[in-house]
C-alpha cells in the first residue's frame, strides 16, 4: 500500500495539521502504532474524528509523514556531509554532529523511526531508507579507518553501529528543556567518540 499525501486543506479554528501530527506521534510512541486509533488522536486534542479526517485520510498517512520527516532530515545531513570537501574523519565528525542536531530538533519523529519493525509497507519502506543511511555511514567510517585517522584494530562496521547506536540512544533520555544545549551535546558526543577512536 502506497500512502499518498493529499493536498493540504485549510485548518479549522483552534487546531491545525501539525498539531494532529504531533499528537499522533506522541500516541504512537506511548501506546504503539497498532494500539492507537484515529479516535484516540481526536480525543487527545479534544476533537471529533471527522475533524482529524479533515486534515488526513488515515492513521497510516500520519505514520508515513512522521517517518519521512526523520528520514529526510537524516538523509540530508548525511548527503551534504558525504559530498563535502575535507578528510573522511572531518566529514565523519561533522555527520555525527549534524545527526545529534537532527535528533534533538525532530526527537519525536526520530524516536518513532527507531521503534518501527517493518509491520506494514510504510514501515518496510522506512526501514529500507534507514538501512541505506546506515550503509552510507558505515562507508564513511571505513574511509576514515583506511585514511589512518581511526584505529584499524576494530571492524569499521562495528564502529559505525556502536557510534550511531550511541547517537540514537539520545532519543530515549535527552530533554531539550534541560541544562545541556544541543551544541554542548553534539560537542561532547564527538569528543568522547573521536578521542577514543583516534589512531595511536
Amino acid at each position: 500500500m502506497t500512502v499518498t499525501t493529499p493536498r493540504s486543506r485549510p485548518g479549522r479554528p483552534g487546531h491545525d495539521r501539525d498539531a494532529v501530527l504531533d499528537a499522533a506521534v506522541a500516541l504512537f510512541i506511548r501506546k504503539g502504532y497498532d494500539a492507537t486509533s484515529i479516535d484516540d488522536i481526536a480525543k487527545s486534542l479534544g476533537l471529533t474524528k471527522s475533524a482529524v479526517y479533515h486534515h488526513v485520510s488515515s492513521k497510516e498517512q500520519l505514520l508515513a509523514e512522521a517517518l519521512d520527516t526523520a528520514l529526510d532530515e537524516l538523509s540530508s545531513a548525511v548527503d551534504s556531509v558525504s559530498s563535502a570537501s575535507g578528510s573522511s574523519s572531518q566529514r565523519l565528525r561533522e555527520v555525527v554532529r549534524r545527526s545529534v542536531q537532527v535528533l534533538v530538533a525532530h526527537q519525536p519523529a526520530v524516536t518513532l523511526l527507531l521503534r518501527v519493525h517493518g509491520n506494514s509497507e510504510t514501515e518496510v519502506a522506512a526501514l529500507r531508507r534507514r538501512r541505506a543511511i546506515d550503509r552510507a555511514l558505515a562507508g564513511l567510517v571505513k574511509e576514515a579507518v583506511n585514511e589512518g585517522a581511526l584505529r584499524g584494530d576494530v571492524d569499521p562496521e562495528l564502529i559505525s553501529r556502536l557510534l550511531f547506536g550511541m547517537v540514537n540512544s539520545i532519543a530515549e533520555w535527552y530533554r531539550p528543556d534541560g541544562q545541556i544545549s544541543t551544541d554542548q551535546l553534539a560537542a561532547t558526543v564527538t569528543t568522547v567518540v573521536f578521542d577514543g577512536l583516534a589512531a595511536p
